[in-house]
């Protein structure tokens, strides 16, 4: 009976830690509403990527692309569909998404991040060289 129940409360405790993790996933619209992030869990870790954007065409209608990229190779993809977060993984002690990295189009450049939510709607993202002292931090709405 005893190891009955230590299976159980090891049981609870590992889906409770796992529906904690999952709490980020979902679509997120960025900051400005200028686009939205699907965010999902593959093999333990959560990545993000553009699913809707507000304008997903250039002035003269050709599909927006990742021409900022520092790949070359990589410049033509479509920025919709885009994976843009990568590797983030849930701290269960601290609440929070750490280790990832994030990738910004509009410049071409790659930071790395980590993540925590505000409620369960609001989504506090933070892009950072190095340190996370030195960064910039955006918040997400979670779309309804």
């Amino acid at each position: 009976m005893k190891k009955l129940t230590l299976l159980f409360t090891i049981s609870f405790i590992t889906i409770s830690m796992y529906s904690q993790a999952d709490a980020i996933t979902g679509q997120w619209y960025t900051d400005g509403k200028e686009s939205v992030i699907e965010i999902y869990s593959k093999n333990g870790k959560f990545y993000g990527k553009v699913v809707w954007m507000e304008e997903p065409h250039n002035e003269d209608g050709t599909i927006k692309r990742d021409k900022e990229n520092p790949n070359a190779k990589l410049r033509n993809r479509p920025l919709k569909g885009l994976e843009i977060m990568k590797g983030l993984e849930y701290d269960a002690a601290d609440h929070e998404w750490l280790d990832g990295e994030i990738y910004d189009p509009e410049n071409g450049k790659t930071y790395s991040c980590q993540a925590e939510l505000k409620g369960n709607d609001k989504l506090a993202l933070r892009g950072y060289v190095g340190v996370s002292l030195i960064g910039r931090t955006t918040e997400w709405t979670r779309k309804k």
